[in-house]
């Protein structure tokens, strides 16, 4: 893990260079080759609709008042459940990692259930937390949950004993040990496992509105679909794998940050 962070955090000019005209002429190979799908009638015209008017369609959608309504509603839901799975994530990682007996007893659990669609639980949640907004925001702390956990875990495993004896001999309560020797130790596997979390928190929760919900860009994605508007559909997962791709950065620019410091 720790080597990924350092190629993205690479500082030499050439290298950084030679990786942006890669990324560079990737993206026009992809747009190339969409352009070209679009024209040979392999497909429908609607189906897959050339790149001008996804373009103007994106266009349209930037200055819609309802799409950022609903992007606020996706953002706060987000948000909260990044916040609340990370917070549990973090505080269980800590207990199974700094006691191997309950990370032999309980551990296996969390791997077993971390690869399993969190989606199939989204009837529970709802019985349990309604059809609202914090259905959405429960399954996606559940989805976060398990990713942080597992890496706060590991990290603890791979502090200095040395740390925690120093803890100890001060005579450190838990939450002192916690804030003081734990996470200052283990930041960067800690905000890698954000970082997943955040990705996983995102499909969820865009999944669980494209399910039953009245707002959010999951609920706008189904609506476009619904009215068969193909130029809108795909300028509004443009504009998602956008906004999702510079959340993660910025906690990628946090991790690199941590990994240098």
């Amino acid at each position: 893990m720790s080597s990924t962070i350092t190629s993205w955090g690479d500082k030499n000019p050439a290298r950084l260079r030679t990786t942006n005209l890669i990324r560079i002429g990737f993206a026009i190979v992809l747009l190339i080759g969409w352009e070209a799908i679009s024209r040979s009638g392999i497909f429908l015209r609607d189906v897959v609709p050339s790149l001008g008017p996804i373009a103007l369609a994106i266009f349209k959608l930037v200055q819609n008042p309802v799409f950022y309504a609903n992007l606020q509603a996706t953002a706060f839901e987000i948000a909260m459940a990044l916040g609340i799975g990370s917070a549990l994530g973090i505080a269980c990682g800590i207990i199974i990692g700094s006691r191997p007996f309950l990370s032999a007893a309980f551990e296996p659990y969390i791997y077993y259930m971390a690869p399993t669609p969190r989606i199939i639980f989204f009837p529970v949640m709802i019985m349990w937390f309604g059809v609202g907004v914090a259905s959405k925001i429960a399954l996606g702390a559940m989805s976060c949950f398990f990713v942080v956990a597992l890496a706060t875990a590991d990290g603890m495993r791979q502090i200095d004993r040395v740390l925690i004896r120093v803890g100890r001999s001060f005579r450190a309560t838990s939450l002192q040990m916690a804030f003081k020797i734990y996470l200052p130790a283990m930041r960067i596997p800690v905000l890698n496992g954000i970082r997943l979390g955040f990705g996983t928190a995102v499909v969820t929760a865009l999944l669980a509105e494209t399910k039953l919900s009245n707002q959010g860009l999951g609920f706008m994605v189904m609506q476009t679909y619904s009215r068969f508007d193909m130029p809108s559909l795909y300028g509004l997962l443009i504009i998602i794998f956008i906004i999702a791709g510079l959340g993660n950065a910025v906690l990628g620019r946090f991790a690199n940050t941590a990994h240098h410091s």
